[in-house]
């Protein structure tokens, strides 16, 4: 399967090389407009198009870059429980067709009860879930069903719903999503195409794989799965660690890093494997690099791969080995790590996929 490289823009500047998250704060067209061409640039497939509680609204923000560049896909993180299902499936069918295809969703419950009150959701994170599925099944419906149809569950109930537009991706935009705990799992295995995780070692990593084909070949599913991580390149190894550190002992002196508050408690339980795998140690499989995962209670995707392009290619192509296939990348200087990546490690990324696959063929 060929390898993809998801990148994830944002709307504004962060400040200096040290920057957690690339989605808060306020917004700049020109900003976004030049991010997402530097994506397209260095050959990404997709971009992710991030979700806050008070972050640019995320179907304009992709529309917006979706217009200003030519191949580039949208990967545009969509929480469930604030836009009526059947509206979500024309909303999303309509971006499709306006865009040549160029979307994919990701499915969110939202970091934290208390981020989703601020959108004005106070339901737990395991109703959450079981209101995820039924939102997905529903769009679903939307997109396939030849003509009206009724439709009553525990959350939602519509009568002769029906949508004049289809998906122009068939039977649907790729629908990604990810979660530790039981509900997210269950969900996921029912609904998801792809799997989506946080940067972890390579033995448990291979186990969660194992554990979610099972549990999706329950429901007649074979998703893909996709990893997240952040290289942090040189042109030595040396220097590649060296500025590793510098980035972590920025992060260390920065009041609010994550913008979820000072205090390093995991918000869901993706984040306590992380912060378990960095109790354990620094390094993993020579490359993977914990202790800003460590530093702001693994928020997001805090899991670093460290050396020179050749080096972080080859431990990424150890992942591909396990089945992953799809890779979301990014840096903290998030705009030039862009452009940094698109120049050795991306190439070599896809190399090294297209030769593991021609000899997986041979």
């Amino acid at each position: 399967m060929p390898v993809r490289v998801i990148g994830m823009i944002g709307v504004a500047p962060p400040a200096g090389e040290a920057s957690v998250h690339v989605i808060k704060g306020g917004i700049s067209a020109d900003y976004l407009r030049a991010f997402a061409q530097a994506h397209e640039q260095s050959d990404f497939d997709l971009v992710l198009v991030g979700y806050t509680a008070s972050s640019a609204e995320g179907f304009l923000v992709a529309q917006h870059a979706a217009a200003h560049t030519n191949r580039l896909g949208y990967l545009v993180a969509h929480r469930p429980g604030f836009v009526a299902p059947t509206l979500a499936a024309r909303k999303i069918a309509t971006f499709d067709h306006l865009t040549g295809g160029r979307l994919a969703l990701h499915i969110i419950s939202g970091a934290s009860d208390a981020e989703q009150e601020g959108d004005g959701d106070f339901q737990p994170k395991d109703v959450r879930y079981r209101r995820a599925a039924e939102y997905v099944e529903l769009m679903k419906l939307t997109w396939s069903s030849p003509g009206r149809f009724d439709f009553e569950g525990a959350f939602y109930r519509v009568r002769g719903a029906h949508s004049d537009v289809r998906p122009l991706q068939q039977p649907h935009p790729p629908i990604f999503f990810g979660g530790s705990s039981e509900g997210a799992l269950a969900m996921g295995a029912q609904h998801c195409d792809v799997f989506a995780m946080f940067g972890e070692p390579l033995a448990p990593t291979r186990a969660r794989i194992a554990a979610f084909r099972a549990r999706a070949a329950v429901h007649g599913r074979t998703p893909t799965f996709n990893m997240s991580f952040r290289p942090i390149l040189a042109a030595t190894e040396d220097a590649a660690w060296a500025r590793a550190q510098r980035i972590l002992d920025s992060i260390r002196a920065q009041q609010n890093p994550t913008g979820f508050g000072t205090v390093k408690k995991p918000l869901d339980h993706s984040a306590r494997r992380l912060l378990d795998f960095a109790a354990e140690r620094e390094v993993h499989d020579e490359r993977l690099w914990m202790p800003i995962a460590e530093a702001t209670g693994a928020v997001g995707n805090t899991s670093c791969l460290v050396g020179t392009p050749e080096q972080v290619a080859r431990a990424l192509l150890e992942y591909y080995k396990l089945g992953i296939h799809s890779f979301l990348i990014r840096g903290f200087d998030p705009f030039n790590d862009a452009v940094e990546f698109g120049r050795e490690l991306i190439p070599r990324l896809r190399a090294g996929a297209a030769a593991l696959d021609r000899s997986a063929a041979a």
